[in-house]
């Protein structure tokens, strides 16, 4: 059984649970995925798969990735990723990889690019406190000072400043599976995950 499926954000709903309690929950659309090389202990250093994911026309294919998928015998994807292997996992190229490895009550981990935010500054970022918000004060929103006079005479690295915000590879840990859809492919989850709608995810046993 595989422990990671790729899949893509479809939004999110609610859920009643057998106790009347509504969950807000996520809906994942989790595979199919494909593998598509798979990396040997003796030939790499270590053992992994990589998984393909993602319907894509052959014609937006580039020919270095054509021929890689043409070598491995599937079809072209859109995504890639690279799944490391435990002792005693074993795939073939081909092999096709379902939610069907996952049910209600397993935990998992969501690994996604988080919404970009644009540029933003401290107390959005970093959420600082910010300044008196009197009239007679000039110090509202400003970051304050951020380096020192002639020892160090420079800014240590890690200082909260304002700057690009967002777009992040962000991983929600130990989420819960309430529901799990074989014929659709969905992976119902509590919780949000990172990022937008239609957003790439990579999904992992905890």
């Amino acid at each position: 059984m595989a422990k990671t499926i790729l899949g893509r954000k479809l939004g999110m709903t609610q859920i009643w649970s057998a106790d009347d309690k509504l969950i807000p929950c996520t809906v994942i659309e989790a595979g199919p995925c494909v593998v598509a090389m798979i990396r040997t202990e003796k030939r790499d250093g270590y053992r992994a798969i990589q998984l393909g994911y993602g319907d894509i026309k052959e014609s937006k294919v580039n020919k270095p990735q054509a021929g890689h998928f043409k070598k491995a015998g599937v079809t072209p994807t859109r995504y890639l990723a690279e799944v490391r292997l435990e002792d005693g996992e074993e795939f073939k190229l081909g092999d096709k990889i379902t939610v069907d490895g996952f049910e209600a009550g397993m935990h998992v981990h969501v690994t996604g690019t988080s919404k970009g935010k644009g540029f933003a500054g401290v107390m959005k970022r970093h959420n600082f406190k910010g300044g008196p918000g009197g009239h007679g004060s000039h110090f509202h929103r400003a970051p304050g000072s951020v380096g020192m006079c002639a020892s160090p005479s420079r800014v240590l690295k890690g200082v909260g400043m304002p700057g690009h915000m967002g777009s992040e590879t962000v991983t929600v840990r130990n989420l819960e599976v309430v529901r799990t859809d074989a014929e659709q492919n969905l992976l119902i989850v509590k919780g949000a995950v990172p990022g937008g709608k239609d957003g790439f995810l990579t999904i992992r046993l905890a």
